[in-house]
Protein backbone atom coordinates (compact mmCIF):
# COMPACT_ATOMS: atom_id res chain seq x y z
CA UNK A 1 0.00 0.00 0.00
CA UNK A 2 1.30 3.07 -1.08
CA UNK A 3 2.18 6.12 1.94
CA UNK A 4 -0.81 7.77 2.89
CA UNK A 5 -0.29 12.12 3.45
CA UNK A 6 -0.16 13.21 6.95
CA UNK A 7 -3.90 12.70 8.81
CA UNK A 8 -5.07 15.93 8.91
CA UNK A 9 -8.89 17.33 10.50
CA UNK A 10 -9.97 14.47 12.31
CA UNK A 11 -8.19 14.04 15.98
CA UNK A 12 -9.58 13.94 19.45
CA UNK A 13 -7.49 14.08 21.88
CA UNK A 14 -8.66 11.02 24.97
CA UNK A 15 -9.24 13.27 27.56
CA UNK A 16 -11.69 15.27 25.70
CA UNK A 17 -13.64 12.12 26.02
CA UNK A 18 -13.71 12.05 29.89
CA UNK A 19 -16.33 13.59 31.41
CA UNK A 20 -15.64 17.58 31.78
CA UNK A 21 -16.15 17.96 35.34
CA UNK A 22 -12.77 15.06 35.44
CA UNK A 23 -14.32 12.76 37.70
CA UNK A 24 -12.61 10.13 35.19
CA UNK A 25 -15.58 8.27 33.66
CA UNK A 26 -16.32 8.69 29.87
CA UNK A 27 -18.34 11.78 28.79
CA UNK A 28 -20.95 11.72 26.57
CA UNK A 29 -22.56 14.46 23.82
CA UNK A 30 -25.92 14.45 24.44
CA UNK A 31 -24.82 15.00 28.43
CA UNK A 32 -22.57 18.18 27.42
CA UNK A 33 -19.48 16.23 28.01
CA UNK A 34 -20.60 14.85 31.35
CA UNK A 35 -21.15 10.86 32.48
CA UNK A 36 -24.25 9.45 33.20
CA UNK A 37 -23.03 9.97 37.07
CA UNK A 38 -22.19 13.60 37.18
CA UNK A 39 -25.80 14.35 34.76
CA UNK A 40 -27.50 12.92 36.84
CA UNK A 41 -26.29 15.16 39.39
CA UNK A 42 -26.43 18.03 37.41
CA UNK A 43 -30.15 17.34 36.23
CA UNK A 44 -31.58 16.84 39.80
CA UNK A 45 -29.91 19.74 41.10
CA UNK A 46 -31.95 21.65 38.58
CA UNK A 47 -34.88 19.69 38.78
CA UNK A 48 -35.03 20.48 42.95
CA UNK A 49 -34.13 24.12 42.13
CA UNK A 50 -37.39 24.67 40.41
CA UNK A 51 -39.47 22.44 42.71
CA UNK A 52 -38.13 25.10 44.99
CA UNK A 53 -38.83 28.13 42.78
CA UNK A 54 -42.63 26.30 41.82
CA UNK A 55 -43.07 26.12 45.67
CA UNK A 56 -42.04 29.07 46.60
CA UNK A 57 -44.27 30.95 43.12
CA UNK A 58 -47.53 28.17 44.75
CA UNK A 59 -47.23 30.27 48.54
CA UNK A 60 -46.54 33.43 46.94
CA UNK A 61 -49.85 32.88 44.80
CA UNK A 62 -51.94 31.87 47.52
CA UNK A 63 -50.99 34.46 50.29
CA UNK A 64 -51.81 37.26 48.04
CA UNK A 65 -54.88 35.50 46.51
CA UNK A 66 -55.59 35.43 49.96
CA UNK A 67 -54.97 38.57 50.94
CA UNK A 68 -56.95 40.25 48.01
CA UNK A 69 -59.85 38.31 48.69
CA UNK A 70 -59.64 39.78 52.51
CA UNK A 71 -59.16 43.47 50.87
CA UNK A 72 -62.33 42.40 48.59
CA UNK A 73 -64.64 41.35 51.74
CA UNK A 74 -63.73 44.29 53.66
CA UNK A 75 -64.13 46.82 50.37
CA UNK A 76 -67.47 45.33 50.16
CA UNK A 77 -69.49 48.31 51.31
CA UNK A 78 -67.30 50.74 49.00
CA UNK A 79 -67.87 52.02 46.11
CA UNK A 80 -66.75 49.35 42.81
CA UNK A 81 -63.85 50.35 41.42
CA UNK A 82 -61.86 48.46 43.93
CA UNK A 83 -63.24 45.30 42.36
CA UNK A 84 -61.67 45.81 38.96
CA UNK A 85 -57.87 45.19 39.98
CA UNK A 86 -58.64 41.81 41.72
CA UNK A 87 -60.45 40.86 38.31
CA UNK A 88 -57.06 41.76 36.93
CA UNK A 89 -55.01 39.99 39.63
CA UNK A 90 -57.29 37.39 39.26
CA UNK A 91 -56.78 36.69 35.39
CA UNK A 92 -53.28 36.78 35.53
CA UNK A 93 -53.05 34.02 38.75
CA UNK A 94 -54.97 31.98 36.75
CA UNK A 95 -52.47 31.99 33.39
CA UNK A 96 -49.38 32.00 36.31
CA UNK A 97 -50.81 29.02 37.78
CA UNK A 98 -51.71 27.11 34.59
CA UNK A 99 -48.10 27.69 33.09
CA UNK A 100 -45.94 26.90 36.64
CA UNK A 101 -48.35 25.40 39.34
CA UNK A 102 -48.42 22.34 37.51
CA UNK A 103 -44.61 22.15 36.97
CA UNK A 104 -45.14 20.95 40.98
CA UNK A 105 -47.70 18.36 40.65
CA UNK A 106 -45.93 16.79 38.18
CA UNK A 107 -43.11 16.47 40.14
CA UNK A 108 -44.66 15.16 43.33
CA UNK A 109 -47.24 13.13 41.01
CA UNK A 110 -45.90 9.63 39.64
CA UNK A 111 -48.23 10.20 36.74
CA UNK A 112 -51.33 12.07 36.29
CA UNK A 113 -52.85 7.97 35.35
CA UNK A 114 -52.63 5.65 37.95
CA UNK A 115 -52.87 1.87 37.68
CA UNK A 116 -56.14 0.00 38.76
CA UNK A 117 -56.01 -1.25 42.01
CA UNK A 118 -57.27 -4.97 42.92
CA UNK A 119 -60.73 -3.59 44.66
CA UNK A 120 -61.64 -1.15 41.61
CA UNK A 121 -64.55 -0.91 40.45
CA UNK A 122 -65.21 -2.85 37.11
CA UNK A 123 -66.95 -0.20 35.67
CA UNK A 124 -64.19 2.18 36.78
CA UNK A 125 -61.76 0.43 34.92
CA UNK A 126 -62.93 1.42 31.60
CA UNK A 127 -61.42 4.99 32.25
CA UNK A 128 -58.36 3.69 32.94
CA UNK A 129 -56.17 3.57 29.91
CA UNK A 130 -54.06 0.08 29.45
CA UNK A 131 -50.70 -0.71 28.00
CA UNK A 132 -50.63 -1.30 24.69
CA UNK A 133 -50.68 -4.62 23.47
CA UNK A 134 -46.71 -5.61 22.25
CA UNK A 135 -45.79 -5.92 18.62
CA UNK A 136 -43.49 -8.95 19.65
CA UNK A 137 -45.36 -10.90 22.57
CA UNK A 138 -43.13 -13.69 21.65
CA UNK A 139 -39.93 -12.29 22.64
CA UNK A 140 -41.52 -10.98 25.99
CA UNK A 141 -42.28 -13.74 27.28
CA UNK A 142 -39.40 -15.85 26.23
CA UNK A 143 -37.18 -13.01 27.72
CA UNK A 144 -39.62 -13.25 30.73
CA UNK A 145 -38.80 -17.22 31.23
CA UNK A 146 -34.99 -16.46 30.62
CA UNK A 147 -35.28 -13.93 33.52
CA UNK A 148 -37.15 -16.58 35.90
CA UNK A 149 -34.53 -19.37 35.19
CA UNK A 150 -31.65 -16.97 35.82
CA UNK A 151 -33.58 -15.83 39.19
CA UNK A 152 -34.38 -19.37 40.96
CA UNK A 153 -30.03 -19.28 41.80
CA UNK A 154 -30.81 -16.11 43.46
CA UNK A 155 -31.98 -16.07 47.18
CA UNK A 156 -34.02 -12.88 46.75
CA UNK A 157 -34.78 -13.56 43.29
CA UNK A 158 -38.83 -14.01 43.94
CA UNK A 159 -38.38 -10.13 44.88
CA UNK A 160 -36.51 -8.83 42.26
CA UNK A 161 -39.02 -10.45 39.76
CA UNK A 162 -41.76 -8.90 41.90
CA UNK A 163 -40.50 -5.47 41.91
CA UNK A 164 -39.46 -5.70 38.62
CA UNK A 165 -42.42 -6.66 37.20
CA UNK A 166 -44.60 -3.73 39.27
CA UNK A 167 -42.26 -1.51 37.46
CA UNK A 168 -42.71 -2.57 33.91
CA UNK A 169 -45.98 -2.70 34.70
CA UNK A 170 -46.09 0.93 36.35
CA UNK A 171 -44.23 2.50 33.33
CA UNK A 172 -47.13 1.59 30.92
CA UNK A 173 -49.01 4.74 32.65
CA UNK A 174 -46.50 6.68 32.18
CA UNK A 175 -46.75 7.91 28.63
CA UNK A 176 -47.31 11.20 29.26
CA UNK A 177 -44.04 11.92 30.84
CA UNK A 178 -40.93 13.12 28.12
CA UNK A 179 -38.03 11.19 27.84
CA UNK A 180 -36.13 12.70 30.37
CA UNK A 181 -38.52 11.93 32.99
CA UNK A 182 -38.76 7.81 31.74
CA UNK A 183 -34.63 7.99 31.68
CA UNK A 184 -35.15 9.57 35.27
CA UNK A 185 -37.89 7.04 36.24
CA UNK A 186 -35.84 3.81 34.62
CA UNK A 187 -32.39 4.95 35.68
CA UNK A 188 -33.89 5.41 39.43
CA UNK A 189 -34.98 2.14 39.66
CA UNK A 190 -31.51 0.79 38.26
CA UNK A 191 -30.01 2.97 41.30
CA UNK A 192 -32.37 1.93 44.03
CA UNK A 193 -32.23 -1.99 42.72
CA UNK A 194 -28.14 -1.55 42.90
CA UNK A 195 -27.88 -0.85 46.06
CA UNK A 196 -30.01 -3.10 47.29
CA UNK A 197 -28.47 -5.65 45.46
CA UNK A 198 -24.79 -4.05 46.68
CA UNK A 199 -25.76 -4.93 50.61
CA UNK A 200 -27.15 -8.23 49.51
CA UNK A 201 -24.35 -9.53 47.77
CA UNK A 202 -21.73 -7.58 50.01
CA UNK A 203 -20.20 -5.26 47.85
CA UNK A 204 -19.57 -8.00 44.90
CA UNK A 205 -19.48 -6.09 41.91
CA UNK A 206 -18.98 -8.75 39.90
CA UNK A 207 -22.78 -10.34 40.66
CA UNK A 208 -24.22 -7.34 40.96
CA UNK A 209 -23.67 -6.56 37.66
CA UNK A 210 -24.56 -9.59 36.71
CA UNK A 211 -28.02 -9.36 38.27
CA UNK A 212 -28.79 -5.72 36.77
CA UNK A 213 -28.00 -6.99 33.24
CA UNK A 214 -30.31 -9.79 33.75
CA UNK A 215 -32.66 -6.98 34.99
CA UNK A 216 -31.77 -4.48 32.00
CA UNK A 217 -32.96 -7.16 29.71
CA UNK A 218 -35.89 -8.25 31.31
CA UNK A 219 -36.99 -4.30 31.65
CA UNK A 220 -36.08 -2.77 28.59
CA UNK A 221 -37.92 -5.53 26.73
CA UNK A 222 -41.04 -4.96 27.63
CA UNK A 223 -40.95 -1.08 27.57
CA UNK A 224 -39.02 -1.40 24.22
CA UNK A 225 -42.32 -0.25 22.09
CA UNK A 226 -43.28 2.81 24.89
CA UNK A 227 -39.53 4.14 25.27
CA UNK A 228 -38.05 3.96 22.15
CA UNK A 229 -38.12 6.59 20.03
CA UNK A 230 -41.13 8.62 21.93
CA UNK A 231 -43.20 10.86 20.11
CA UNK A 232 -42.21 13.37 23.02
CA UNK A 233 -39.36 13.47 21.15
CA UNK A 234 -37.54 14.83 18.05
CA UNK A 235 -35.49 11.93 17.55
CA UNK A 236 -37.02 10.60 13.94
CA UNK A 237 -36.07 14.39 12.73
CA UNK A 238 -32.32 14.10 13.60
CA UNK A 239 -32.35 10.29 12.58
CA UNK A 240 -33.94 12.02 9.13
CA UNK A 241 -31.17 14.78 9.20
CA UNK A 242 -28.58 12.32 9.99
CA UNK A 243 -29.24 10.03 6.94
CA UNK A 244 -29.39 12.76 4.90
CA UNK A 245 -26.40 14.34 5.73
CA UNK A 246 -24.58 11.02 5.30
CA UNK A 247 -26.10 10.07 1.59
CA UNK A 248 -24.82 13.80 0.78
CA UNK A 249 -21.35 12.56 1.75
CA UNK A 250 -21.43 9.79 -0.50
CA UNK A 251 -18.42 11.08 -2.33
CA UNK A 252 -15.52 10.86 0.79
CA UNK A 253 -13.28 8.47 -0.02
CA UNK A 254 -11.06 6.68 2.32
CA UNK A 255 -8.28 9.06 1.13
CA UNK A 256 -9.77 11.79 2.70
CA UNK A 257 -10.12 10.45 5.94
CA UNK A 258 -6.73 9.29 5.99
CA UNK A 259 -8.06 5.93 7.66
CA UNK A 260 -5.04 3.53 7.62
CA UNK A 261 -7.02 0.79 5.71
CA UNK A 262 -6.00 -1.17 2.86
CA UNK A 263 -9.36 -3.06 1.50
CA UNK A 264 -6.98 -4.69 -1.13
CA UNK A 265 -6.16 -7.15 1.73
CA UNK A 266 -9.03 -10.25 1.39
CA UNK A 267 -8.74 -10.16 5.09
CA UNK A 268 -9.42 -6.03 5.96
CA UNK A 269 -11.98 -6.58 3.60
CA UNK A 270 -13.68 -9.13 5.14
CA UNK A 271 -13.37 -7.17 8.93
CA UNK A 272 -14.91 -3.92 6.91
CA UNK A 273 -17.82 -5.55 6.07
CA UNK A 274 -18.26 -6.99 9.05
CA UNK A 275 -17.73 -3.80 10.69
CA UNK A 276 -20.49 -2.53 8.79
CA UNK A 277 -23.05 -4.68 9.75
CA UNK A 278 -22.78 -4.82 13.41
CA UNK A 279 -23.21 -1.02 13.40
CA UNK A 280 -25.68 -1.86 11.10
CA UNK A 281 -27.25 -4.64 12.99
CA UNK A 282 -27.47 -2.49 16.27
CA UNK A 283 -31.32 -0.97 15.31
CA UNK A 284 -32.21 -4.51 15.15
CA UNK A 285 -31.79 -5.09 18.93
CA UNK A 286 -34.16 -4.28 21.66
CA UNK A 287 -31.64 -4.15 24.86
CA UNK A 288 -29.20 -1.61 25.26
CA UNK A 289 -26.78 -4.30 26.39
CA UNK A 290 -27.21 -5.43 22.77
CA UNK A 291 -26.87 -2.71 21.04
CA UNK A 292 -23.69 -1.52 22.97
CA UNK A 293 -22.46 -5.24 22.16
CA UNK A 294 -23.07 -4.86 18.24
CA UNK A 295 -20.62 -1.92 18.48
CA UNK A 296 -18.30 -3.21 20.38
CA UNK A 297 -17.92 -5.92 17.89
CA UNK A 298 -17.74 -3.48 14.93
CA UNK A 299 -14.95 -1.38 16.97
CA UNK A 300 -12.95 -4.84 17.21
CA UNK A 301 -13.12 -5.90 13.97
CA UNK A 302 -11.90 -2.00 12.94
CA UNK A 303 -9.21 -2.77 15.16
CA UNK A 304 -8.14 -6.10 13.55
CA UNK A 305 -8.03 -4.07 9.85
CA UNK A 306 -6.33 -1.18 11.44
CA UNK A 307 -3.59 -4.10 12.94
CA UNK A 308 -3.54 -6.31 9.64
CA UNK A 309 -2.97 -3.45 7.00
CA UNK A 310 -0.21 -1.88 9.61
CA UNK A 311 0.98 -4.74 10.81
CA UNK A 312 1.42 -3.24 13.87
CA UNK A 313 -1.37 -2.74 16.94
CA UNK A 314 -3.97 0.52 16.03
CA UNK A 315 -3.98 3.86 17.83
CA UNK A 316 -6.94 6.23 19.06
CA UNK A 317 -5.69 8.45 16.38
CA UNK A 318 -6.40 5.13 14.07
CA UNK A 319 -9.73 3.86 15.14
CA UNK A 320 -11.26 6.96 15.13
CA UNK A 321 -11.27 8.59 11.16
CA UNK A 322 -12.27 4.35 10.64
CA UNK A 323 -14.45 4.76 12.84
CA UNK A 324 -16.42 7.50 10.93
CA UNK A 325 -15.10 5.97 7.46
CA UNK A 326 -17.31 2.72 8.46
CA UNK A 327 -20.95 4.47 9.57
CA UNK A 328 -20.46 6.53 5.95
CA UNK A 329 -20.40 3.65 4.50
CA UNK A 330 -22.93 2.09 6.79
CA UNK A 331 -25.39 4.77 6.87
CA UNK A 332 -27.06 2.97 10.11
CA UNK A 333 -30.82 3.25 10.28
CA UNK A 334 -32.11 5.36 13.04
CA UNK A 335 -28.68 6.38 14.27
CA UNK A 336 -29.27 9.17 16.32
CA UNK A 337 -32.54 7.30 18.09
CA UNK A 338 -30.43 4.46 18.96
CA UNK A 339 -27.21 6.45 20.33
CA UNK A 340 -30.15 8.42 22.42
CA UNK A 341 -32.09 5.01 23.67
CA UNK A 342 -28.79 4.13 25.16
CA UNK A 343 -27.98 6.54 26.17
CA UNK A 344 -31.42 7.02 28.45
CA UNK A 345 -31.91 3.48 29.15
CA UNK A 346 -28.52 2.01 29.38
CA UNK A 347 -27.12 0.53 32.89
CA UNK A 348 -24.99 3.45 33.33
CA UNK A 349 -21.86 1.70 34.86
CA UNK A 350 -21.72 0.45 31.39
CA UNK A 351 -21.25 4.02 29.74
CA UNK A 352 -18.88 5.18 32.26
CA UNK A 353 -16.25 3.33 31.98
CA UNK A 354 -14.54 -0.05 30.16
CA UNK A 355 -14.71 -0.85 26.55
CA UNK A 356 -18.02 -0.46 26.19
CA UNK A 357 -18.18 3.21 27.14
CA UNK A 358 -14.98 3.47 25.52
CA UNK A 359 -16.62 2.60 21.97
CA UNK A 360 -19.96 4.08 22.54
CA UNK A 361 -18.09 7.71 23.49
CA UNK A 362 -16.46 7.49 20.27
CA UNK A 363 -19.36 6.67 18.16
CA UNK A 364 -21.34 9.66 19.39
CA UNK A 365 -17.62 11.64 18.79
CA UNK A 366 -17.67 10.23 15.37
CA UNK A 367 -21.50 11.08 14.39
CA UNK A 368 -21.05 14.80 15.67
CA UNK A 369 -18.06 14.96 13.29
CA UNK A 370 -20.39 13.73 10.63
CA UNK A 371 -22.68 16.59 11.24
CA UNK A 372 -20.28 19.10 11.30
CA UNK A 373 -17.79 17.69 8.30
CA UNK A 374 -16.73 20.76 6.04
CA UNK A 375 -13.87 21.04 3.63
CA UNK A 376 -11.14 21.69 6.07
CA UNK A 377 -11.42 18.26 7.51
CA UNK A 378 -10.71 16.87 4.29
CA UNK A 379 -7.92 19.38 2.90
CA UNK A 380 -10.55 20.55 0.67
CA UNK A 381 -11.43 24.21 0.03
CA UNK A 382 -14.76 25.42 0.89
CA UNK A 383 -15.43 25.77 -3.50
CA UNK A 384 -14.21 22.24 -4.01
CA UNK A 385 -15.89 20.63 -1.22
CA UNK A 386 -19.46 22.28 -2.08
CA UNK A 387 -18.53 21.00 -5.88
CA UNK A 388 -18.85 17.52 -4.35
CA UNK A 389 -21.69 18.52 -1.98
CA UNK A 390 -23.91 19.35 -4.92
CA UNK A 391 -22.66 16.39 -7.44
CA UNK A 392 -20.83 19.26 -9.62
CA UNK A 393 -18.00 17.14 -8.76
CA UNK A 394 -16.52 13.52 -8.09
CA UNK A 395 -13.04 12.46 -6.66
CA UNK A 396 -10.72 11.18 -8.76
CA UNK A 397 -9.45 7.66 -7.60
CA UNK A 398 -5.58 7.01 -7.66
CA UNK A 399 -4.45 4.95 -9.79
CA UNK A 400 -1.79 2.72 -9.39
CA UNK A 401 0.83 2.21 -12.22
CA UNK A 402 2.19 -1.32 -11.44
CA UNK A 403 -0.77 -3.15 -10.47
CA UNK A 404 0.55 -6.01 -7.70
CA UNK A 405 -1.30 -9.41 -8.59
CA UNK A 406 -4.54 -9.94 -6.74
CA UNK A 407 -5.30 -6.04 -7.60
CA UNK A 408 -8.19 -6.90 -10.25
CA UNK A 409 -10.51 -7.43 -7.96
CA UNK A 410 -9.99 -3.83 -6.38
CA UNK A 411 -9.50 -2.66 -9.69
CA UNK A 412 -13.29 -4.22 -10.63
CA UNK A 413 -14.86 -2.71 -7.08
CA UNK A 414 -13.87 0.64 -7.68
CA UNK A 415 -15.62 0.40 -11.34
CA UNK A 416 -18.38 -0.78 -9.70
CA UNK A 417 -18.35 1.89 -7.37
CA UNK A 418 -18.21 4.58 -9.97
CA UNK A 419 -20.90 2.64 -11.75
CA UNK A 420 -22.66 3.10 -8.81
CA UNK A 421 -22.22 6.42 -8.20
CA UNK A 422 -23.51 7.18 -11.93
CA UNK A 423 -26.39 5.05 -11.05
CA UNK A 424 -27.33 6.87 -8.47
CA UNK A 425 -27.24 10.23 -9.95
CA UNK A 426 -29.40 8.47 -12.74
CA UNK A 427 -31.90 7.32 -10.10
CA UNK A 428 -32.22 10.85 -9.04
CA UNK A 429 -32.85 11.88 -12.31
CA UNK A 430 -35.68 9.03 -13.01
CA UNK A 431 -37.33 10.07 -9.33
CA UNK A 432 -37.44 13.86 -10.21
CA UNK A 433 -38.73 13.08 -13.77
CA UNK A 434 -41.42 10.76 -11.83
CA UNK A 435 -42.29 13.92 -9.71
CA UNK A 436 -42.67 16.02 -12.32
CA UNK A 437 -45.25 12.97 -14.19
CA UNK A 438 -46.99 13.06 -10.76
CA UNK A 439 -47.57 17.12 -10.80
CA UNK A 440 -48.19 16.90 -14.52
CA UNK A 441 -50.50 13.99 -13.52
CA UNK A 442 -52.39 16.56 -10.93
CA UNK A 443 -52.47 18.98 -13.05
CA UNK A 444 -54.77 17.57 -15.81
CA UNK A 445 -57.35 16.22 -13.39
CA UNK A 446 -57.72 19.38 -12.04
CA UNK A 447 -57.80 20.77 -15.41
CA UNK A 448 -60.57 17.75 -16.44
CA UNK A 449 -62.67 17.96 -13.00
CA UNK A 450 -62.70 22.19 -13.86
CA UNK A 451 -63.91 21.72 -17.59
CA UNK A 452 -66.70 18.67 -16.33
CA UNK A 453 -67.27 21.62 -13.76
CA UNK A 454 -67.76 24.02 -16.22
CA UNK A 455 -70.00 21.93 -18.55
CA UNK A 456 -72.41 21.28 -15.93
CA UNK A 457 -73.06 24.80 -14.71
CA UNK A 458 -74.01 25.65 -18.82
CA UNK A 459 -75.61 22.45 -19.13
CA UNK A 460 -77.36 21.72 -16.01
CA UNK A 461 -79.18 18.17 -15.88
CA UNK A 462 -82.59 18.31 -15.48
CA UNK A 463 -84.40 15.19 -15.11
CA UNK A 464 -88.33 14.90 -15.39
CA UNK A 465 -91.36 12.37 -13.98
CA UNK A 466 -92.24 10.37 -16.47
CA UNK A 467 -96.03 10.24 -16.80
CA UNK A 468 -98.60 7.68 -15.25
CA UNK A 469 -100.47 5.74 -17.52
CA UNK A 470 -101.74 2.47 -17.56
CA UNK A 471 -99.67 -0.87 -18.88
CA UNK A 472 -101.57 -1.04 -22.01
CA UNK A 473 -102.52 2.33 -22.83
CA UNK A 474 -100.79 2.22 -26.32
CA UNK A 475 -102.74 -0.99 -26.81
CA UNK A 476 -105.11 0.19 -29.50
CA UNK A 477 -106.79 -3.23 -29.53
CA UNK A 478 -108.38 -3.16 -25.72
CA UNK A 479 -111.50 -3.20 -27.12
CA UNK A 480 -111.40 -6.37 -28.31
CA UNK A 481 -110.37 -8.15 -25.46
CA UNK A 482 -112.59 -10.38 -23.25
CA UNK A 483 -113.89 -9.53 -20.08
CA UNK A 484 -111.82 -10.96 -17.10
CA UNK A 485 -112.40 -13.51 -15.44
CA UNK A 486 -114.71 -13.96 -12.47
CA UNK A 487 -114.15 -16.20 -9.72
CA UNK A 488 -116.28 -19.21 -9.00
CA UNK A 489 -117.65 -21.39 -6.06
CA UNK A 490 -118.22 -24.84 -6.03
CA UNK A 491 -119.71 -26.66 -3.46
CA UNK A 492 -117.34 -29.68 -2.71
Amino acid sequence: MSHRPERRGIHVDQSELLCTKGCGFYGNVAWQGLCSKCWREEYQQTRHKQIQEDHALAERLQMEEEAAYANNHQGATHPQPAIAPFSKFEEWKTKEKSRKVNTVTKFFTPSAKTPPTKDSVPGEAQSTPRPSVSRKPLEKDRTTREFIDFLKTLKPGREIFKQCRAFTESMAYKRDLGADELSECVQDFYQNLSDRLQTHFKGSSEHVESVMDEVERYTMTRLYDEVFCPETTDDEKKDLAVQKRIKALHWVTIEMLCVPVDEEIPEVSDNVVKAITDVIEMDSKRVPRDKLTCITRCSKHIFNAIKTTKKEAASADDFLPTLIYIVLKANPPRLQSNIQYITRFCNPSRLMSGEDGYYFTNLCCAVAFIEKLDGQSLNLSAEEFELHMSGQASPQRPQAAPSPPGSAAFSEMNERLDLLTGLGVRQERVMEGARRLERDLIDWRDGVEHKVQNVLERFPLEMHPPASSAIDADNVENDLLPPPLQPQLFAG
